[in-house]
């Protein structure tokens, strides 16, 4: 397989949001998580919420993937930390985070016509930035085994090692004519020493990009804006996003924006820039209604939508730039809002919500690839054992424990992936 493959599409997986979604205000630099800290959440409203998007996109695009919860609460990890009565409840509330269900963080993919074998090739994040996501990989590569266990198409690889920060797919974009076809595959990066961290190091990406073994000449490396983390942009997901030769963008979004698209263009000439100047839409204002943490999509009769939470249509200038942008018959032809309020509490749009995958859906484990049934079925799952609500001040608690595990393990056994138990 290499090239141009006619059975390759893109398969968007969403993270199924856990029981325990909470509130606990864990991620620094992330300014919806600090600011809802504390506040109570509804773990069963917020995994319907996420189950109605992959609804919409199943309708829309015929395929759509999802990956589950992790185990939680972490028991390890508070055995780890040694937590008792009086450590800092962060440090608890850490190995009850189901922020998993953010998958733009689960893996960078690099597809099959990009890479020198053949196979598409994913690589789990590390997250060692925040300690409630440095847990994640090991139980996320268990995952990704079972799902893309097709070893004849499929490459999974351990995380980068924990010196350098990787997070994944959020910081990670790229440029093609088509899914089926070779692409340029853009590596976005943060430097260190500003107000919040900077997740993502220029070394794990260039180590990601080895592991997949890509063509130098396809490789783009773009540092943030400094000015875009500390404005709350804790990945390039939430300033940029690009989907076949569209780049949709902030005016913000890198530390030379101009020399980015330079260096984007002179690997990919079909580049087209779609950019938000300043003067529409602030830094400020895309950030808090998550413009560009959208689902920048190829519709199946062509043109492109863009999926956006509904707090873009409530955003006057923000829907004023969707409006004209549309009336401008560019290649972005469609906006479609969707509610995933209780991700963008705690600081995840659409495109947080979803890994893309670019393959045959015919080679991925059918247990993670969704159907209207099994939509149904889930939710049934969902409405009947995910809490309702949970307080910050119950984690801990050796009952909602209870409930969190039997929850989980109630939609293990209804997908037949009791081995994830």
């Amino acid at each position: 397989m290499s090239g141009t493959d006619g059975n390759l599409v893109e398969v968007n997986f969403d993270g199924i949001v856990g029981p325990s979604h909470n509130y606990a205000g864990l991620s620094l630099g992330n300014i919806a998580s600090a600011s809802h800290g504390g506040d109570v959440s509804f773990p069963r409203a917020a995994a319907l919420q996420g189950l109605e998007k992959m609804r919409g996109n199943l309708a829309r695009f015929g395929h759509q993937g999802f990956l589950l919860p992790l185990p939680r609460p972490n028991n390890a990890l508070t055995q780890q930390l040694a937590v008792d009565e009086d450590t800092p409840r962060q440090l608890l509330a850490a190995a009850w985070s189901a922020s998993n269900m953010w998958t733009a963080n689960a893996a960078t993919v690099s597809p099959a016509p990009d890479t020198a074998d053949g196979k598409c090739h994913l690589t789990p994040a590390n997250l060692v930035t925040m300690l409630h996501r440095a847990q994640e990989w090991p139980h996320t590569r268990r995952m990704l085994d079972i799902a893309f266990g097709n070893s004849a198409h499929f490459a999974v690889h351990d995380a980068v090692p924990p010196s350098f920060g990787d997070e994944g797919a959020a910081n990670h974009m790229r440029l093609c004519e088509g899914h089926g076809s070779k692409g340029v595959e853009v590596f976005v990066y943060g430097r260190p020493g500003g107000k919040f961290p900077a997740r993502q190091h220029e070394q794990a990406s260039r180590a990601v990009a080895r592991l997949h073994v890509l063509n130098p000449d396809a490789c783009v490396f773009i540092e943030q804006n400094p000015a875009a983390i500390e404005a709350g942009a804790f990945h390039n997901d939430v300033v940029a996003v690009a989907n076949e030769h569209v780049l949709f963008t902030h005016a913000e979004a890198f530390a030379d924006q101009q020399g980015a698209y330079e260096a984007m263009r002179a690997a990919f000439p079909a580049l087209e820039v779609v950019e938000v100047p300043s003067s529409a839409v602030s830094l400020a204002e895309a950030i808090r209604t998550y413009l560009f943490n959208a689902q920048l999509v190829t519709q199946p009769g062509g043109g492109m939508a863009l999926i956006v939470p509904e707090e873009c249509r409530e955003s006057a200038s923000v829907w004023a730039w969707c409006e004209d942008m549309l009336a401008s018959n560019g290649p972005i032809r469609e906006v479609i809002p969707v509610d995933v309020r209780q991700s963008m509490a705690n600081g995840g749009g659409p495109a947080c919500l979803r890994l893309r995958v670019v393959c045959d859906p015919a080679t991925v484990d059918p247990r993670f690839l969704m159907s209207e049934s099994k939509a149904d079925m889930m939710a049934g799952v969902i409405e009947t054992n995910w809490p309702e609500q949970i307080d910050p001040a119950d984690i801990g608690s050796e009952t909602l424990a209870s409930s969190v595990i039997a929850a989980r393990a109630a939609l293990l056994t209804a997908l037949e992936l009791t081995e994830l138990g």
